[in-house]
């Protein structure tokens, strides 16, 4: 039931050094986040040559909102300006890369091919395994590109919403990609959101996905991982998170295996927004 599909969703540095040293016409997408220890300030911090800075939290997500999630999916309108402005287009090689083991480039790896951008691809180590590997690093930020005249149009990417998911975890799999203590849950304050996880949610933090070394483990290693969920492409498989963040990182790990799983953006952040949706404490799905 599994395909070996690693490098539709990652470059190695070293192919990508090849394919600049080459000139080879493509984009590098450098995803910073004012959410992380990414170095800042984001102008002056170490990059690859080229690479253009996006912010994932302004350029890939829309304003927090209590129906939708802290980072819900940007407006389309305002997705096409970003993408224009970086100068993207679907016939070149995007390459997304960040300082964080591809949490957060996974996020921006997603929303591009939701809106249409089939050639998308993370450094895999992001940009730890570009130094390591000795390509060169610069601060300078680049002139800003070329503006182009793509067009987004969502729907590249499978979708869940409150309802499917909650269907997903009776009938099929849906994984959880949140840290353990988060899916958990437990009490919290008079007024806060519930802490927990959806009824029947698997738990596989994302991070799992990763060797220690910050690279996506090889295909036996994710195989296994997943085939232990029950996630082994017999039944339908589903990934939420906390906001819409870490679950693209499992989405990507699930295509490496030939898995294409639907992604709840609004993810627990707008699940537990509902006080009408059931939350489940504990390790166990419920």
């Amino acid at each position: 039931m599994f395909t070996d599909r690693r490098e539709d969703v990652l470059i190695s540095a070293s192919t990508l050094a090849q394919l600049l040293e080459a000139d080879q016409a493509l984009f590098v997408l450098a995803i910073r986040s004012p959410d992380t220890t990414c170095p800042r300030p984001f102008e002056s911090a170490p990059r690859l040559p080229g690479a253009q800075d996006a912010d994932m939290t302004v350029d890939f997500a829309a304003p927090s909102h209590p129906q939708h999630g802290s980072r819900p999916l940007p407006d389309v309108a305002m997705l096409q300006e970003t993408v224009r402005r970086l100068g993207l287009c679907k016939d070149r090689l995007v390459v997304v890369y960040d300082h964080d083991g591809n949490l957060l480039a996974a996020r921006v790896w997603w929303v591009l091919r939701w809106a249409g951008f089939e050639r998308v691809v993370m450094l895999d180590g992001g940009f730890a395994a570009w130094a390591s590997a000795g390509g060169p690093i610069v601060t300078e930020v680049p002139p800003p590109p070329a503006s182009s005249n793509v067009s987004v149009h969502p729907g590249g990417m499978p979708e869940l919403d409150a309802d499917s998911a909650a269907r997903l975890a009776r009938t099929g799999v849906l994984l959880d990609t949140r840290i353990a203590p988060n899916y958990c849950g437990g009490d919290v304050p008079a007024g806060s959101p519930a802490r927990g996880h959806i009824p029947g949610a698997v738990n596989v933090p994302a991070p799992d996905n990763l060797t220690p070394d910050g690279h996506f483990s090889d295909f036996v290693t994710l195989r296994s991982l997943y085939t232990a969920t029950g996630a082994d492409g017999s039944r339908p498989v589903g990934v939420y998170c906390g906001a819409g963040v870490s679950a693209a990182h499992t989405v990507a790990a699930l295509m490496m295996l030939g898995i294409d799983a639907p992604m709840y953006a609004g993810s627990w952040s707008a699940w537990s927004a509902d006080p009408g949706r059931p939350v489940a404490i504990g390790p166990e799905p419920g």
